[in-house]
């Protein structure tokens, strides 16, 4: 039953990530399972030769595959074994096409959970080649959640004044998609970059993964025809749901 692991590459050097070495062998195998190499009800490389192939301790393989179980990826059957569950859900389900109205529709599908705030907020970064700052932001915290696991912790500045123009959407929805969809609001320039990250301590908990989790961190800032920063946002996403699709001819 061992899969995927071709002979003659040695073993990985695990010292080499701050993420515990069951995490590393867990995503190794959430990899495989994701990609097809064991399809539905079908058996897993044993413990023995999980063990042997990443060369590893076995109760660091047994605390690999009870994560995965816990996810809902592998079941174990007492003198069996560990099988695939018998539905694999599309983990990559969130996908972000880089574009203004279809980001802001994407993340607008789900309801934010708001957070409580500090008294003493952190100031919005706003660069020179942003834009104009606005005169005041209103600082908010939000996860994101589908169907109960969340996926997204997000640090949000929006201009004050916005606020007024639609309080009880922004009291329910994503900022984002309030202010793609605020009528009389014209968006002249909508900037995101993105970088590969590992999670600390506090997200990891708002998002229900372990400490050192792979992330993918978005920062994305949005200006109106006056040229006035009207939206910035550091979006942490979980690093096992998003699949970035760019149209290369666009």
């Amino acid at each position: 039953m061992l899969k995927d692991s071709p002979a003659g590459l040695t073993s990985p050097d695990y010292r080499r990530s701050p993420v515990p070495r069951y995490l590393q062998v867990a995503g190794v195998i959430r990899r495989r399972i994701e990609d097809g190499v064991w399809g539905p009800n079908e058996k897993i490389s044993t413990l023995q030769e999980l063990e042997a192939e990443f060369r590893v301790a076995r109760v660091t393989v047994r605390q690999a595959v009870e994560v995965l179980q816990s996810e809902g990826l592998v079941r174990r059957i007492q003198g069996k074994g560990t099988f695939v569950s018998a539905s694999v859900e599309e983990k990559r389900w969130l996908k972000l096409d880089l574009k203004w109205h279809s980001l802001a529709g994407t993340i607008g599908a789900n309801v934010p959970r708001f957070l409580p705030v500090a008294a003493n907020p952190p100031l919005p970064n706003v660069q020179p080649e942003d834009g104009t700052p606005a005169p005041r932001y209103r600082y908010l915290e939000s996860v994101q959640s589908r169907r109960g696991q969340p996926y997204s912790f997000a640090r949000v500045h929006v201009d004050e004044r916005l606020l007024a123009l639609a309080p009880t959407r922004f009291e329910r929805e994503p900022t984002i998609s309030v202010v793609a969809t605020l009528e009389g609001l014209k968006v002249t320039k909508a900037r995101q970059s993105f970088i590969v990250g590992t999670v600390e301590p506090r997200v990891a908990n708002l998002l229900a993964i372990g400490i050192g989790f792979p992330t993918v961190e978005a920062h994305l800032v949005v200006v109106d025809e006056n040229d006035v920063v009207i939206y910035l946002a550091d979006i942490i996403y979980r690093g096992d749901c998003v699949q970035l699709d760019v149209d290369l001819l666009r």
